[in-house]
């Protein structure tokens, strides 16, 4: 799978200095499948954006994208919704988590959907993230740090080609971000999938690419 931008800049962004940018208003930028990318910016930069873009949630831009070649324009709301089931799965910075409901129930949402991982694997990871103890309990009484880990693993339920981590780690202690982050590469090489990782800065995972926006 290859995302391909061309001369693409969000709407808000379009009277803003770019000149340091690798991505916005470039000729051509691909992210591919399999490569791991780190979009390391100040707020305003555009990170959200970028992932937004590339997920059909905003259509403020100009400029084009293609997926495998095909223009975005050409995408409808079936194939929309085909690609964040089955090619594309986000870690939300708002985190989209429904807060009347347990944890627990916020990842089996996903994972309903898609069968992807078994009660075992689920309750395996959650041990890895230190949160197998919050699993029943509602969401709304959880801390932000927790609700992030809860985010990462329902992200975890379903197929995909590609990740995107919108600043996941920026409420979670160092030891659980590096134990995500292990995670988090884990299931995006068993995949065989690309990670696109967005942060305010001082990131000190290896990632293929650094870009600036």
């Amino acid at each position: 799978m290859i995302f391909r931008l061309e001369k693409l800049v969000p709407l808000p962004m379009i009277e803003l200095s770019k000149a340091e940018s690798s991505v916005w208003e470039a000729d051509s930028f691909e992210f591919v499948q399999g490569k791991k990318y780190l979009a390391e910016a100040a707020s305003g930069k555009g990170k959200t954006s970028l992932l937004s873009i590339m997920y059909g949630l905003r259509k403020d831009f100009n400029g084009m994208f293609f997926i495998d070649e095909i223009s975005a324009l050409n995408y409808n709301s079936k194939k929309w919704s085909h690609l964040r089931k089955e090619r594309v799965s986000f870690i939300f910075q708002g985190l989209e988590l429904f807060d009347e409901l347990t944890a627990m129930d916020n990842i089996l949402l996903k994972n309903k959907i898609t069968g992807y991982k078994s009660k075992q694997q689920i309750m395996a990871m959650a041990e890895r993230l230190d949160v197998e103890i919050y699993l029943k309990k509602k969401c709304m009484y959880l801390s932000f740090g927790q609700k992030q880990r809860i985010a990462i693993l329902r992200s975890l339920c379903q197929p995909f080609n590609f990740l995107f981590a919108d600043e996941c780690f920026s409420h979670i202690d160092r030891l659980n971000s590096s134990n995500a982050m292990l995670l988090i590469k884990e299931q995006c090489e068993q995949q065989g999938a690309g990670l696109i990782f967005t942060s305010l800065g001082n990131t000190e995972y290896a990632f293929d690419y650094r870009l600036s926006l």
